[in-house]
């Protein structure tokens, strides 16, 4: 019997003078509205890292190195089907960050992380309120 791959997210971290950045979702169909941090699907072939690396590029124009990157923990989720969403924090970053999809977010902010806004994904606030990891979450079971 074959079995259909898990969809796999990263999600990642970024912070400045103690605010995390957050991008509001718009047009995907898929949490419009709704904050959520930087990140997207594991491409075929592609480690959890280089996707980190990649997703910052090309959705806020940031550069990090894999070497800045750490492990925070790991979301097992059911929303709108079975996901494992991986979360990192980006110790370093250079540039800065801009809408580079505007089709996918219509805004970023810098918010402090006791306040997040009301709009945020429920998994990634529970996943920013679980601290600085390791962690793993089942949630939506």
């Amino acid at each position: 019997m074959r079995h259909a791959g898990i969809p796999t997210g990263v999600h990642v971290l970024c912070e400045r003078e103690g605010r995390l950045l957050l991008m509001r979702r718009a047009g995907t169909g898929f949490f419009d509205g709704l904050y959520s941090l930087p990140g997207g699907h594991v491409e075929a072939d592609e480690s959890v890292l280089a996707t980190a690396q990649r997703e910052v590029r090309e959705e806020l124009g940031l550069r990090v190195e894999e070497r800045d990157l750490a492990w925070m923990g790991v979301v097992h989720r059911r929303s709108d089907t079975n996901r494992i969403d991986f979360f990192v924090r980006a110790r370093r970053f250079e540039g800065e960050p801009a809408i580079l999809e505007p089709d996918k977010c219509d805004r970023l902010a810098w918010h402090a992380p006791d306040a997040l806004p009301e709009a945020t994904i429920d998994y990634v606030r529970k996943a920013l309120a679980a601290g600085e990891g390791p962690w793993m979450l089942e949630l939506g079971w």
